[in-house]
């Protein structure tokens, strides 16, 4: 395939995988209606790191403890992160969900500076300005309280943080399917751990409808394991920069998946505050780098 093409069939894929991601926020909010949290994300972990497993069992043959060690702190991380975003949706709007958990993006850099010691650069600086603002607009109600599934959401986006910074610093030089296998099986374990501590008493009352069953395995086949390849290979062919940009536009699709289903009571308030953080998100990934490449052109 020639180049061209398959780099755009790359920022399809990508795109794709956003789209995905971004509907997943309606039907996790739907969903955790019938299924406490833990228990949702005990059956879309576990059910997902079985389905990698077998699409990419040749890849065992590159297993040592390292992909177990790295892929299960990955995966309490990661477990963390999902647990208070899917939490935190249970009291807030899908929208706001997507574009709080977004706020990630802005935090990476400032988390990795006591790791890194790479201190963040003045458009890290002005993207958690302008994020601060648009999260203030987005969350703080007329009477300016903040409702705790925005608090959840945002601790959900600092796990996000740590576990992007984790994943950096351990994954250089192992298969990166391998991680994400035992990444998906670590937080599966977490997941079903919390869930027999804390969601027994709620099992007897879940309804397996034929709805409820369609949308778990939307969110484990579609949203975690083949949005996952899409993102790979996305990624594998594409500018960084690009590609962040392009994997921002999750919380575009979110809202706009949340307007389009009734679930999101819009204001202007709101969307100057989602356009803040995104304009935030962009400034972080990509400091401008695209305006800077067509002034030289």
């Amino acid at each position: 395939m020639k180049e061209k093409n398959l780099t755009l069939l790359a920022k399809i894929a990508l795109v794709s995988a956003t789209i995905i991601w971004g509907s997943s926020f309606i039907i996790v909010k739907d969903v955790t209606d019938s299924l406490p949290t833990s228990t949702l994300l005990t059956i879309r972990f576990l059910l997902a790191s079985a389905l990698l497993a077998l699409l990419f069992h040749r890849n065992f043959k590159r297993l040592d403890r390292w992909h177990i060690i790295y892929g299960s702190f990955f995966g309490v991380l990661l477990y963390t992160a999902y647990a208070l975003q899917t939490l935190g949706i249970t009291d807030t709007t899908p929208g706001k969900n997507a574009f709080l958990t977004a706020v990630y993006v802005v935090m990476v850099p400032f988390m990795a500076w006591g790791i890194n010691k790479k201190k963040p650069d003045g458009y890290n600086i002005a993207a958690a300005v302008i994020c601060l603002a648009g999260i203030g607009l987005v969350s703080l109600t007329n009477d300016f309280t903040v409702r705790m599934g925005d608090v959840l959401t945002l601790g959900g986006g600092v796990f996000y943080a740590l576990h992007i910074i984790a994943v950096s610093r351990f994954s250089e030089g192992r298969d990166p399917v391998l991680l994400t296998i035992f990444q998906f099986a670590s937080a599966g374990v977490c997941a079903g751990i919390c869930s027999l501590l804390f969601d027994r008493s709620e099992w007897s009352g879940i309804v397996w409808s034929s709805e409820l069953v369609v949308s778990v395995l939307y969110l484990v086949v579609g949203c975690t394991a083949v949005a996952l390849l899409f993102q790979n290979f996305g990624q594998k062919y594409t500018d960084p920069s690009t590609a962040s940009l392009l994997l921002s536009l999750e919380a575009v699709f979110g809202v706009a998946f949340s307007v389009a289903f009734g679930r999101e009571e819009s204001s202007v308030k709101l969307y100057i505050g989602f356009a803040l953080i995104f304009i935030a998100v962009v400034v972080s990934e990509t400091k401008l780098s695209f305006l800077k490449r067509k002034k030289a052109e």
